[in-house]
């Protein structure tokens, strides 16, 4: 995707940075154009709001 000029995020990093610590870990996903992915990360970019689409989900509101 990057080659492309797209980007994929965890909302907080990009993902080809992200280490797995254990088998099946699960992470956020984002990905789409660079612009859009920088977005996100913009609206997401602190470790107290994820995962992504919680209750204050970009998206819609769970509950």
């Amino acid at each position: 995707m990057e080659q492309a000029g797209a980007a994929a995020s965890t909302g907080i990093q990009r993902i080809l940075d992200v280490e797995p610590t254990e088998l099946h870990q699960r992470v956020p996903f984002v990905f789409g154009s660079r612009e859009e992915v920088e977005r996100i990360e913009a609206l997401h970019g602190t470790e107290a709001s994820t995962p992504l689409f919680n209750a204050r989900g970009l998206l819609f509101r769970v509950g």
